[in-house]
């Protein structure tokens, strides 16, 4: 039995397919026989050169179109949408009633209504906020004789950065996380 890579037993445990059976050699849905009438239906047309249809082919590369190209190259994403898509365990798609669908969508919309006005609570107390921190800074500018000494000073950052650059962005900005993980020894 081939060794999986990590990805696929990953995928596999998301899944709670079984890795210990081997590998199914995957074709196209289009080319079982039960496609027969999808091909049928294009072979009744009355044409002067013959057809060839789309359903005919291979989905991808599989064994015959690899060995007519000479190497193999499929795609390993591709290796595995397809084993996950027309894995025997994988679940199907819901297929809902019409009350039931009903039911789901009336679920569904109350709670994305309900998310929509916790945001907007939300937004409002955020933005009540900041006008109230706009209208004091304004006061401090304006409304004292000092000509804006208060305001200068709160809006100083001085302090705020030590040594020009913060620590927190002294490492480089990378797609995933560090291959050391965390340093729970940091210190500011």
């Amino acid at each position: 039995m081939r060794q999986l890579s990590p990805d696929l037993a990953s995928l596999a445990g998301v899944f709670k397919i079984p890795i210990t059976r081997p590998h199914a050699h995957f074709t196209s849905p289009l080319s079982s026989p039960q496609s027969s009438v999808l091909l049928s239906s294009s072979s009744s047309r009355v044409c002067a050169q013959p057809q060839t249809s789309v359903f005919s082919r291979q989905f991808s590369a599989g064994p015959s179109l690899s060995a007519r190209k000479g190497k193999n190259d499929v795609d390993k994403r591709v290796t595995l949408i397809r084993y996950f898509l027309y894995h025997p365990l994988t679940p199907r798609p819901l297929r809902f009633s019409r009350n039931r669908y009903l039911r789901h969508w009336t679920i569904h919309r109350a709670w994305q209504l309900y998310c929509a006005k916790k945001r907007e609570a939300r937004h409002l107390e955020l933005e009540r906020q900041w006008n109230s921190m706009r209208d004091a800074c304004e006061e401090l500018r304006t409304g004292v004789g000092d000509d804006g000494r208060l305001f200068r000073i709160s809006m100083n950052k001085k302090g705020v950065f030590t040594d020009q650059i913060p620590i927190e962005y002294g490492r480089m900005q990378t797609e995933g996380p560090s291959k050391e993980g965390w340093n729970y020894n940091w210190k500011r």
